[in-house]
């Protein structure tokens, strides 16, 4: 033997060994023979997998591709010191899938535990079979921390109007090959799952309710006609430990749990215990209970007047499986968005009836405005969900009347009356905005299109003293409004699309904060002057129009609203169909065949049905 084949022959094992990328046991060594790369190099061509239930994983190969080229097309489970415990960790992790409203059954947690031992006894020679469980694993993880960071589907096909990623920002792969590196697979979550503070509230709320409904059984309130205090009922003292397990009555010293873990999202405000001569087993609707009620009322979007009537029980007699179902659907919404890296902000929960203009997006200390609003009418022009920023704001601006509302209202009052423009301090205005006498002939220009009709500054005008714009396709903006009586009403949808805000005064403030020579006497003067004003913001502010059914705000109280436009039921539908969401419903793409636009929809899902606003709408 010459002695370029003796050192052929005897070194080259050697030199694997003392090399750094090979600093493994001798039978993991002969776990990376070329016969396991082959085989993973054909579960990735195929893009179909035996082991689960949902085979085709097109949509998550590349990430596949990606994690195993940075193992070199290795095992990156199997075949190691650390197999057991990285391989059992994982699982762990998508069987606790529930806790971030997730469904394990998607990742087919069963049936790679079934496999597990197996798998772990599996000779270093049978290439097929270790490559094939190795990739199952790999596959549901990266579905798991897909679906947990960008939500199941695609908010675009259900008429969600949020803005695309422009980029990942998140390396699902390089995550995965680190975590397993480094021994921290079980800390996969907390690397993955969105960052906001409400995100993180809703997962706490999420795990206590269903703690509730496995420890309670459902509570029915029998109830017909009104209950109202001093009153009394059989009931009561059901009713009371109810709202006890609610967090709506403080518990008594002798019935409060103490494990801090078990302690739902507090009630509205500070719950006191209760009041002196309540008695516990009594059936007098007593002040502790109507206090109870108040906050359940409130954090359910009732009027929380106290009294017990037919809406009250309705919600009393929800299961609580709805309402975990409100927060499941909640948390998928959050993760939708994309990573917000903002200060000011304003977020308008459309079901809730709710603003919230926020200092630091991501500061829990954060200064907060909060006030009522009134939005869209539910089955006629429904406020869309969007994202925009608000680049200016109009003082005693001019209310450009829509084309259908022109159409549907205006015209045929007009025709009814010729003095109705000039009582509503309207006018008929050509296309170019020049006044135009009221006719016969101008009234036969409205119906084609060629004028319109603009209401002129005034306190009567629909839109107030001030509008705050935010370009968008659907038209739509804040604003204030003379009609100040809708904000009393617990339920809120009167307008044709558009935001009505409750304190436009303290808005602006927000808006045109450290903003030169905008004080608030300024502001005042602006929007009681005889002449409109526009003013560019120095700095764009994030506006969006959210739904969602279920929200903690900024005082830690978890509310529920009704569904008020169907979005939850449409949700629901949604997410019982199975499937990867493809890349391509996420990040901007500049392809010509995919979409690059926030404005395109695509028919991943089915669409929402209901009417949605289109022009200029108050």
């Amino acid at each position: 033997m010459t002695p370029f084949k003796f050192f052929t022959k005897h070194c080259f094992s050697l030199l694997l060994l003392i090399l750094p990328v090979s600093c493994l046991l001798a039978d993991e060594l002969q776990l990376q023979q070329p016969g396991v790369s082959k085989e993973i190099f054909a579960v990735i061509a195929g893009k179909q997998h035996t082991y689960l239930q949902q085979s085709n994983f097109a949509n998550r190969a590349d990430d596949l591709d990606a994690l195993y080229k940075r193992v070199n097309y290795q095992s990156l489970w199997l075949g190691n010191s650390n197999s057991a415990k990285q391989t059992a960790d994982a699982l762990d992790l998508m069987a606790a899938a529930d806790t971030h409203g997730l469904i394990k059954g998607n990742y087919d947690v069963d049936t790679l535990r079934q496999k597990y031992h197996a798998a772990l006894d599996l000779s270093p020679s049978d290439y097929r079979e270790l490559a094939l469980y190795d990739t199952a694993v790999s596959i549901a993880l990266l579905r798991y921390l897909h679906d947990m960071h960008y939500g199941r589907i695609n908010p675009q096909g259900i008429n969600y109007n949020l803005q695309l990623r422009e980029k990942k920002v998140i390396d699902l792969p390089a995550l995965i090959k680190d975590s397993v590196a480094l021994n921290t697979v079980s800390q996969l979550p907390i690397l993955v799952e969105p960052k906001l503070h409400q995100y993180q509230k809703l997962k706490t709320a999420l795990a206590n309710y269903k703690l509730l409904a496995g420890k309670s059984p459902s509570f029915q309130f029998n109830l017909k006609g009104k209950l109202r205090p001093g009153e009394k009922h059989p009931q009561i003292a059901e009713l009371r430990q109810f709202l006890t397990a609610l967090g709506d009555i403080t518990a008594t010293p002798s019935t409060e749990i103490h494990n801090p873990e078990t302690a739902l999202i507090k009630s509205p405000k500070t719950v006191h215990t209760a009041k002196s001569g309540a008695v516990g087993n009594s059936s007098t609707y007593s002040p502790d209970v109507v206090e109870g009620i108040q906050k359940y009322q409130l954090r359910h979007g009732l009027g929380a007047d106290g009294a017990i009537g037919p809406t009250t029980v309705a919600a009393i007699n929800e299961p609580l499986t709805k309402r975990i179902n409100q927060i499941e659907m909640a948390m998928e919404r959050l993760r939708w968005l994309p990573e917000i890296n903002v200060n000011r902000s304003i977020i308008v929960n459309i079901p809730a009836f709710q603003l919230w203009a926020i200092d630091e997006f991501n500061d829990k200390a954060a200064n907060i405005t909060n006030m009522r609003v009134v939005v869209g009418k539910a089955l006629k022009n429904q406020t869309p969900v969007l994202m925009g920023n608000m680049s200016y704001i109009e003082f005693m601006p001019y209310w450009n009347v829509p084309k259908n509302i022109l159409k549907d209202e205006v015209i045929p009052k007009l025709s009814r009356n010729p003095a109705f423009l000039s009582r509503q301090n309207m006018e008929v205005v050509s296309n170019h905005g020049k006044p135009v006498p009221l006719s016969a002939t101008a009234i036969e220009n409205l119906r084609k299109g060629a004028y319109r009709v603009r209401q002129r500054p005034g306190v009567r005008n629909s839109l107030g003293k001030v509008k705050f714009i935010f370009p968008n396709k659907d038209d739509v903006y804040l604003h204030d409004t003379p009609s100040n009586s809708l904000f009393n009403r617990s339920r809120r949808d009167f307008s044709h699309g558009c935001v009505r805000v409750e304190n436009p005064l303290r808005l602006a403030e927000f808006a045109l904060k450290n903003q030169d020579n905008w004080t608030t006497d300024a502001i005042k003067k602006a929007m009681n002057s005889a002449s409109t004003r526009h003013v560019q913001l120095q700095q764009p502010i994030p506006v969006l129009f959210f739904y969602t059914t279920a929200f903690v705000d900024q005082n830690n109280n978890l509310a529920f609203y009704p569904d008020i436009y169907g979005h939850d039921t449409v949700l629901m539908q949604a997410l019982q169909k199975t499937g990867d969401l493809p890349d391509q419903a996420i990040f901007v793409s500049t392809s010509a065949e995919t979409p690059s636009s926030t404005e395109t929809t695509l028919p991943i899902n089915s669409p929402v049905t209901p009417n949605t606003v289109n022009n200029s709408q108050n």
